[in-house]
């Protein structure tokens, strides 16, 4: 451990250099609320526990009803593709229908930013609830198109609207829960993409049974979903808890223990500054990429599973209405590979990678037979289709690794939205691959599955070695994690907090003299 007279001196070399890094101005809003009255500073496990389960009643049910209405929205396409939706709108020439669900995330990309950059500078539940109203209404208005063109400005507009939430969502839970409980909890609202997923084709295999009406049973079934969504969007904005610092419903001295107590996190509660200098460092940061490519290979995965699901049911021979029910198992399986992987995550210490990495294997085997068996033998392939997004689990785990392993509120939000642009790309090229003359076996769309989920594999074991190496270094160096008053101003894991002279402190950032101080879980 370094003495004091090492500590002066690296302090004196480096401040007049490294001045620009002491932030007295764009203070994290945390400071506020440390500054109120709220009784003593300590407090018990108890209370800290009754605190943790009142958060959770008040943020989980949201977030996870709002992600489940999501997924079942922007996966409807496959469901109403199979009750006249190809027909109607003329997608069945060429890679009209496969580029319809492209286009969406097309739209994603265009949206995520913008998005993010709004859920800084205003009220988070103020975004999130008007995000949600206006694709509601961009998703009834599905019902009104009347060719393929209108469905794809209606799928990129939607893109762009629901882009947002899964972002906003990764730093509301950033900025509630300490690092170990993040990860069952984003684990929480992202396995309702598998529980939907076995929940809308019930609701649809009602609404496909609708007959003799001037509407398609398509154009019910978008009316519905967009009806319930619209509603949904005034819970948003009256009832969800954004950050400790302005939610509803909890004391000061509640308010105090929950900004209080993620000091240990080493990262910002919420700041409305936007800082380029976290930009730039989370750009020259290799879990950053590591990140992006990582959720860019997985997602070639989610073409077969989101698009070609009910399609490949149906070159199987069972009815549109059976095909809806067969999607229910891939559902059942899906929500609870994401929610065990998270609370595996949760309960075993540097873990993650290693969880990740197992559940891509059920995704390897999955493309496999579905690339080498024959159509006719049901059992494997049908066995193949409900398991091969099992990658979803590897995705859930790396949400809560991401915002676990950077801190500097600018610098999560470049995180999140770099991991949800590789999550975009991925949608994009996955449905793209499996091009109609490849009907019914689609064998060069499942190699190219097969190998990306074998990249997402290697991209896992690199990241948890990077980790391990910077975390050596840091062990190295003799001192321990240096930025525990981050929260007060807003720094990043490529910061340190040094004292000097009469408890005066000096927040630096070393970039090439001293190592990362930063513990990274793997």
């Amino acid at each position: 451990m370094p003495n004091d007279k090492m500590i002066e001196k690296a302090t004196i070399e480096l401040r007049e250099d490294l001045a620009g890094a002491i932030d007295t101005f764009h203070n994290d809003e945390a400071l506020k609320v440390i500054a109120e009255e709220h009784g003593q500073n300590e407090w018990d496990a108890a209370e800290e526990k009754r605190l943790v389960r009142k958060i959770d009643w008040k943020l989980l049910p949201l977030l996870c009803l709002t992600y489940g209405l999501q997924y079942y929205d922007k996966a409807m396409l496959s469901q109403a593709a199979i009750f006249g939706l190809r027909d109607d709108l003329d997608l069945n020439v060429g890679n009209r229908y496969t580029f319809s669900s492209a286009i969406l995330y097309m739209g994603f990309l265009t949206g995520s930013y913008p998005a993010t950059v709004l859920a800084q500078k205003y009220p988070i539940e103020r975004v999130a609830g008007g995000l949600v109203f206006t694709w509601g209404v961009c998703l009834m208005s599905t019902a009104g198109c009347t060719s393929f063109r209108g469905l794809y400005a209606q799928r990129f507009f939607l893109g762009c609207l629901e882009a947002g939430i899964s972002p906003i969502f990764m730093l509301v839970v950033g900025g509630w829960y300490e690092k170990g409980e993040q990860a069952l909890r984003m684990g929480a609202w992202f396995c309702c993409t598998g529980y939907f997923g076995a929940v809308s084709p019930l609701v649809n295999y009602g609404l496909g049974q609708i007959s003799g009406g001037t509407l398609s049973s398509w154009q019910y079934m978008y009316l519905v979903a967009g009806s319930i969504t619209v509603l949904w969007a005034l819970v948003i904005l009256f009832f969800l808890p954004s950050d400790p610092i302005r939610a509803r419903g909890f004391s000061s001295r509640e308010r105090y223990i929950a900004v209080a107590r993620l000091r240990k996190n080493n990262s910002g509660i919420r700041n409305l500054h936007w800082k380029s200098s976290q930009l730039i460092e989370s750009l020259t940061d290799a879990k950053f990429w590591l990140s992006f490519f990582m959720a860019f290979f997985m997602m070639f995965g989610n073409g077969p599973y989101s698009t070609v699901s009910s399609l490949l049911q149906c070159c199987f021979g069972f009815s549109a209405l059976n095909s809806l029910l067969l999607t229910v198992p891939a559902g059942v399986f899906v929500g609870s590979v994401e929610l065990g992987a998270c609370y595996a995550a949760f309960k075993l210490k540097n873990s993650r990678t290693i969880i990740m990495f197992l559940c891509q294997f059920p995704t390897v085997a999955a493309s496999l037979l579905l690339w080498l068996l024959p159509r006719h033998e049901l059992g494997g392939s049908l066995l193949a289709v409900f398991i091969i997004a099992s990658f979803g689990g590897t995705y859930a785990v790396l949400l809560g690794l991401t915002i676990a392993n950077c801190a500097g509120y600018t610098k999560k939000t470049t995180f999140s939205a770099g991991l949800f642009v590789g999550y975009c790309l991925g949608n994009i090229a996955g449905p793209l691959i499996f091009r109609e003359q490849d009907a019914p076996r689609y064998a060069p769309g499942f190699i190219v599955v097969l190998i990306t989920a074998i990249l997402t594999q290697v991209l896992t074991i690199m990241y948890r070695y990077l980790c391990i190496l910077e975390n050596k270094k840091r062990d190295k160096s003799g001192i321990l994690e240096g930025f525990d008053h981050a929260y007060e101003d807003d720094l990043t894991d490529k910061m340190v907090t040094l004292p000097y002279r009469q408890d005066t402190l000096y927040k630096l950032t070393f970039y090439t003299r001293i190592p990362n101080f930063a513990t990274h879980t793997e």
